[in-house]
């Protein structure tokens, strides 16, 4: 959310704009709303790596985890092969990663780093419940050196990869079941909030640019979370349409909405992005005609939430139905944001444009936006992350001498090689370029 100083110039700014062109009689060029892909950059509907491969589905984003032990083989010391390995498969089909590092999985084995458990670090390991049937390997939270570790490891991870192109978001991870940040059911194992605060700590120092995700909403007279309503993080649902919604019922306090709106953290997809994971029990029948009978409401539930990006397994196997791809494409293009060039005008030598949003949120990183006029290139300066689902964006660039009769084209380049381009939900776009025309 803006501050007031800046609100208050960016209200100016729009208001001499059009003083200036209503006095020179300007006149504004409007355009054409046309979908955006499926597949622009950072939004929509995410596979696993593994399903990616032979992704039937238009995807921007990839997603995996990855395990403690597999990146931390001693203090000091890491491979970063594995990841590494992955962001380069990724980057090859022009997408970007969303990662999440874990220290205890149901099912995948004991992953606490070997030499850990060398120094004493407890692991406890106990079997999950009827809906879980799987052996989980849990390691003591409160242990100093495994605290320590953490910390070490989430600044190894932020030096390495913030401000990477080729990642896309990274979960927080490392605590609880998937680095789900719970051990439902053995609540006793759950580590305590001073240990949540360290880790989130460190990944705030660490992250400075690539934008992270937690898990729970928490302000600050939560129960079981230490308070992050305030921190720099976006969040993300892992039980998306299952129980996103607010029921009003109090046993359905924990549903990812309710938590938000006690934590007071309604309004933080303004300034952080928000993503998460279709309930794997809807994986099979959503955008079907026939949901899962517990399913909410899904467009409510972005609606509601301001959802970017989403894993949904199930869209991405073979044998996808015309109907159902329709209609998840459909979902997608509400999903985060989807920027529609409305209008152009030239005041004075000045290209002054309006962008408007028509998804539920901004577009979360300070990607170039390019100007061509002619042959000659411009750098606008223009701020794609201030146009909000709530109003429009004007903004003015000062034109070339000889911008008289010359095509305008804009684009927003992916910093990531290959990546593919941001495009505007325009009539006039092409496959690079939106073609703005002559002036």
């Amino acid at each position: 959310m803006e501050d007031g100083g800046l609100f208050r110039r960016n209200c100016l700014m729009r208001i001499l704009i059009l003083l200036v062109g209503l006095f020179h009689g300007a006149e504004a060029r409007e355009y054409q709303y046309a979908p955006a892909p499926v597949d622009n950059p950072l939004k929509g509907f995410v596979p696993y790596v593994e399903s990616a491969r032979n992704a039937d589905f238009p995807c921007a984003m990839e997603f995996r985890y990855f395990a403690l032990d597999e990146l931390m083989k001693g203090w000091g010391r890491y491979d970063w092969t594995p990841l590494e390995a992955t962001l380069e498969e990724v980057r090859g089909r022009g997408r970007q990663l969303c990662f999440r590092v874990y220290s205890e999985y149901p099912g995948k084995g004991n992953r606490v780093p070997g030499f850990l458990e060398d120094e004493g670090v407890k692991v406890v390991r106990w079997e999950g419940d009827n809906t879980y049937e799987a052996t989980n390997y849990t390691p003591d939270y409160e242990s100093p050196n495994f605290r320590k570790a953490m910390k070490e490891f989430i600044a190894a991870l932020g030096e390495k990869y913030d401000g990477d192109e080729r990642v896309g978001f990274v979960t927080i991870g490392l605590l609880g079941s998937w680095g789900e940040w719970h051990n439902y059911p053995r609540n006793d194992l759950w580590a305590s909030k001073m240990v949540q605060g360290e880790v989130m700590d460190a990944y705030e120092e660490a992250f400075q640019k690539t934008k992270v995700l937690l898990r729970y909403p928490a302000g600050k007279n939560d129960s079981i979370y230490e308070s992050n309503s305030e921190r720099s993080f976006g969040y993300h649902d892992d039980s998306f349409a299952w129980a996103t919604l607010d029921t009003g019922k109090e046993e359905d306090g924990w549903y990812f909405v309710p938590k938000m709106k006690k934590a007071k953290a309604e309004d933080r997809w303004k300034r952080q992005p928000i993503g998460g994971e279709l309930r794997p029990e809807l994986w099979e029948s959503s955008f079907t005609s026939k949901p899962h009978p517990k399913s909410q409401d899904f467009a409510k539930c972005v609606e509601e939430t301001h959802v970017s990006w989403l894993m949904d397994s199930g869209l991405f196997k073979a044998g996808l139905s015309q109907e159902r791809r329709q209609n998840a494409e459909a979902a997608v293009r509400r999903m985060g944001y989807e920027i529609h060039l409305a209008s152009a005008k030239v005041v004075d030598g000045q290209l002054v444009v309006e962008f408007e949003n028509r998804g539920v949120a901004p577009f979360y990183y300070p990607w170039p936006v390019e100007l061509l006029v002619g042959e000659e290139k411009v750098d606008p300066g223009w701020d794609l992350m201030k146009v909000s689902s709530m109003e429009g964006y004007q903004a003015l660039t000062e034109l070339p001498a000889t911008w008289e009769g010359q095509p305008m084209r804009l684009r927003v380049k992916n910093p990531m090689e290959n990546g593919r381009p941001l495009k505007f939900a325009n009539k006039e776009q092409g496959d690079v370029w939106l073609e703005l025309g002559e002036f």
